[in-house]
């Protein structure tokens, strides 16, 4: 049996909110019951499985995601951005400061990660002499149920891509973070970006029929062809999300209504992250419309970092390749502009996303391109990075010598996302907020009475 989720985004509490811990312990009690149903085998017999996968398909902890970026420390001859030297002691710290305060803030709900293999907390019934589940208590922790082992895998994806840096310093970093998730891999290997880089994960996936990976490969925002090198996506959160309720709190926060305020908190659950000026207008006029000198002081806080980040040398070097041919249609979606209309300004969106590739639409076409896809050795390839859960049938295809249909699958989010409504018809932005919370479960073999895989998606209507 294996699991798959992706994108926490589990923060160190200096940007926004992260989902709650009883999220993860809703995750335990659905990964024991999982179990259970695993053991069902196809003939009707119940055998308890011995063992189980749970792979974190990249952007758990979230480092990128933290004001600390913006801090510089006595050490610091220059500021430390995450596109600055990985090697050198300044950011090695910087990585390590902000990875271990993830792991206190977020303790609760790690703690229930960590203690999945326990022996008390997987457990199902052992079975009888007719092949079917012995009476017992339902309490996991109770005598007679039988321990299900349970091997959590991570793997990076473009929020926690320094996990994947070589070298002795990120091996101590690694170690702390398997200590406090329980996970199962060896600290002195790389976190793997491609499942190729692991032995064990090929073995996983191969058992399963699966192929998975985090899927910021598909975006050239968030990734620049190298996985232990920056992307423009880290430079738009640490120079913009990151930095904007900073400087607005600092010039202008006693003026601001508290329910602005509270909305910045959100800056970074909208998706996708390049409407996020969308977003700021849109709260504005909720919530000051009618405080006009308000609203252009905080429009001409967030053009200043704009312009400052515009000319940032490691933003223009991205001129060169980046499918935006030009710094200015970016500069354009940024800004807030007086010869721009909404409706103009969504139109210039909409299109800088389908060129980037980081808008809603479905990743399942990347399948074809896929290895394992051309040459059958899949049947279910899941990408996560997207935050939109999604399922797509793709084909029917002999695999070993089976014919067996082969699947997309998105692994969505476990976090608050607001998106931009798809019809305004009053020319005026409207953003919808929900929690999300998606899992994938795969089994093999004859597990769970010879069903292939489990998809749950579950949102939570905000206020």
């Amino acid at each position: 049996m294996l699991v798959i989720m992706s994108d926490l985004h589990l923060t160190d509490g200096t940007s926004g909110q992260t989902i709650n811990s009883s999220a993860f312990r809703i995750f335990r009690q659905r990964l024991c019951d999982l179990a259970y149903d695993a053991s069902w085998r196809k003939d009707g017999t119940y055998q308890p499985i011995e063992s189980l996968d749970v792979i974190l398909l990249g952007d758990i902890l979230d480092v990128i995601r933290s004001t600390r970026w913006l801090r510089n420390s006595d050490d610091e001859t220059h500021p430390t951005r995450p596109w600055s030297d990985p090697h050198s002691l300044p950011f090695i710290n910087r990585i390590r400061t902000i990875t271990e305060t993830i792991l206190k803030h977020n303790t609760d709900s790690l703690t229930v990660l960590q203690q999945l293999n326990n022996g008390q907390t997987i457990t199902i019934p052992p079975p009888d002499k007719n092949g079917k589940p012995a009476k017992v208590d339902w309490n996991p922790a109770s005598p007679g149920r039988v321990p299900v082992q349970v091997k959590i895998h991570y793997m990076v994806g473009n929020h926690d891509w320094f996990y994947h840096l070589p070298g002795k310093e990120y091996d101590a970093i690694r170690q702390q973070i398997i200590t406090a998730m329980g996970l199962t891999q060896d600290a002195n290997d790389i976190f793997a970006h491609d499942p190729t880089e692991s032995s064990v994960l090929t073995e996983v996936m191969q058992q399963h029929r699966v192929l998975a990976r985090h899927g910021d490969v598909f975006d050239s925002f968030n990734f620049s062809q190298n996985r232990n090198m920056s992307s423009l996506g880290d430079a738009i959160v640490v120079e913009l999300l990151n930095y904007f309720p900073v400087a607005v709190t600092e010039q202008i926060g006693y003026k601001l209504p508290k329910p602005f305020s509270d909305g910045l908190k959100e800056l970074d659950n909208v998706r996708p992250n390049i409407i996020v000026p969308l977003w700021i207008d849109s709260l504005l006029r909720q919530t000051c419309a009618n405080q006009p000198q308000l609203i252009r002081q905080v429009h001409g806080i967030w053009n200043d970092l704009v312009n400052g980040f515009l000319q940032i040398d490691f933003v223009q070097q991205h001129n060169s390749y980046n499918p935006i041919d030009n710094i200015n249609i970016l500069e354009s979606v940024l800004k807030f502009s007086q010869g721009f209309s909404f409706q103009s300004l969504s139109e210039i969106v909409k299109k800088v996303m389908n060129w980037v590739g980081s808008n809603n639409n479905s990743y399942s076409r990347n399948v074809l391109q896929e290895e394992a896809f051309k040459n059958r050795h899949a049947q279910f390839f899941v990408y996560g990075h997207t935050h939109y859960g999604e399922f797509v049938p793709l084909d029917a295809a002999e695999i070993n010598e089976q014919i067996l249909n082969r699947m997309y699958f998105n692994t969505g989010t476990w976090r608050r996302i607001h998106e931009l409504g798809q019809f305004n018809k009053n020319k005026t932005e409207v953003f919808i907020g929900h929690q999300v919370m998606t899992y994938l479960t795969f089994f093999k073999d004859n597990e769970h009475r010879g069903r292939p895989f489990e998809y749950w998606s579950g949102s939570l209507g905000g206020e």
